[in-house]
């Protein structure tokens, strides 16, 4: 049984070639020619299985046969907020991580002890789509540019919002902080979490994110790198969707 091949063709259902780097893979590394079958995956939820028509040095051509829609196994809109870390590699391999596990859309935050003020979308967008592939997911993730930490928490987001920091005095957790998966508890909406830089949020980032609503939680008792609390907040969201999706089916 030959291995499926996946290709990245976000306008797949009206077009009728592939990118000049899909093109590439699929012809130069891969060694496909034309009557091959390859699975198209448009980001937006539905695969497609395709055939090879034609093919060029540089362009490789297919006809449709069928499409399947792909049901994401969670519920809601899964938002991770993170100040992204000096090295990037870090960033990008905790990109792949959470794309494979399954997440909606990932900001990436400007904090006051970031120690990185930019980055490279189309470097990133480029691991999410390598893991989606990889992966076999059929929703992309929607990547955003840097934005300023004081300008995002004061934008509008339906559902939870929570911010994972390290502070523990009673002035700014009054109620303490319950672990995510407890704060959760089945909420099975849209949810949206902050991860801060490798020094935390400042005192005031928190003080200004609790005042707009957001609730402070614990992602457990160990102190964790950012690209580690990023992960493990999302397999926490998506294992609370797995819970409350295994209790509704007994």
């Amino acid at each position: 049984m030959k291995e499926e091949r996946f290709f990245y063709c976000p306008d797949a259902r009206n077009g009728n070639c592939l990118s000049k780097e899909e093109a590439g893979h699929a012809l130069r590394v891969l060694r496909m020619k034309t009557g091959d079958y390859m699975t198209l995956i448009d980001g937006k939820g539905s695969f497609f299985e395709a055939r090879i028509i034609e093919t060029t040095k540089q362009q490789c051509y297919y006809e449709i046969v069928r499409e399947t829609k792909q049901q994401r196994p969670w519920k809601g809109h899964l938002h991770l907020a993170i100040a992204p870390t000096k090295h990037m590699d870090r960033m990008e391999w905790l990109v792949e991580k959470v794309t494979e596990i399954g997440i909606d859309e990932i900001t990436f935050l400007n904090c006051q002890y970031s120690e990185r003020h930019d980055i490279k979308i189309e470097r990133i967008e480029k691991t999410v789509i390598s893991a989606m592939k990889q992966s076999h997911k059929a929703c992309k993730p929607h990547i955003n540019d840097m934005c300023r930490f004081t300008q995002f928490v004061k934008q509008q987001f339906q559902g939870l919002k929570f911010i994972a920091h390290c502070y523990s005095d009673q002035e700014l957790c009054p109620e303490g902080k319950p672990f995510l998966m407890d704060a959760l508890n089945n909420y099975q909406e849209d949810i949206l979490i902050l991860i801060g830089p490798e020094g935390d949020f400042s005192r005031d980032e928190v003080e200004l994110a609790l005042a707009n609503k957001f609730q402070p939680v614990s992602l457990g008792e160990c102190r964790l790198r950012t690209e580690t609390a990023g992960l493990v907040a999302l397999h926490i969201m998506n294992l609370n969707n797995r819970t409350y999706r295994d209790a509704t089916l007994n």
